[in-house]
């Protein structure tokens, strides 16, 4: 399913990337989604190491020095405003104002999604090669700091304290 959509969106003019991500939006708004996330876990482990390796790889550390600054005080501002933003729009629908806290917490990072847009940005020339790297680099850093803070006060598999140790 995922390949034929990358294909056929590739036909039509649009990136594999695009067609992948329709692909999985809709298997995940699909009932079957929750047997297909736990029997495909191994391989999407896989595919998600697979991805920041070459995430990684093809980055240019000379560019870091450039980026270094702006992607900081970016960085800063996103883990600083997004969780409130998201905190404050979960209480405002309803749900209660702890839970809403933390969702917004998880949620404050800059997501692989930017990194898709990015790509996809650069290739049609919308994007400098330089705001490219701003993007990289503003999400590395909002990665690290993000899972660290969640690691160190919420319940996750990898959490450093036993009573927040979660699966």
């Amino acid at each position: 399913w995922c390949l034929a959509l990358a294909e056929g969106a590739s036909w039509l003019g649009l990136s594999h990337e695009i067609g992948a991500f329709i692909a999985g939006v809709t298997l995940a708004s699909c009932p079957v989604s929750m047997f297909i996330a736990d029997s495909l876990r191994p391989l999407r482990d896989f595919f998600l190491v697979l991805f920041f390796f070459s995430f990684g790889a093809a980055f240019e550390i000379a560019m870091l020095e450039e980026a270094l600054v702006p992607a900081v005080a970016l960085a800063a501002l996103v883990l600083a405003v997004k969780p409130y933003t998201f905190r404050w729009l979960f209480v405002r629908t309803g749900e209660r104002r702890r839970q809403s806290q933390e969702v917004g917490v998880r949620l404050g990072q800059v997501s692989e999604f930017s990194l898709l847009v990015a790509l996809i940005a650069l290739e049609v020339g919308v994007l400098s090669e330089r705001g490219g790297y701003l993007v990289q680099v503003t999400t590395m850093l909002t990665f690290i700091a993000s899972s660290y803070f969640i690691v160190m006060r919420y319940p996750t598999p990898i959490a450093v304290r036993d009573s927040l140790r979660r699966d």
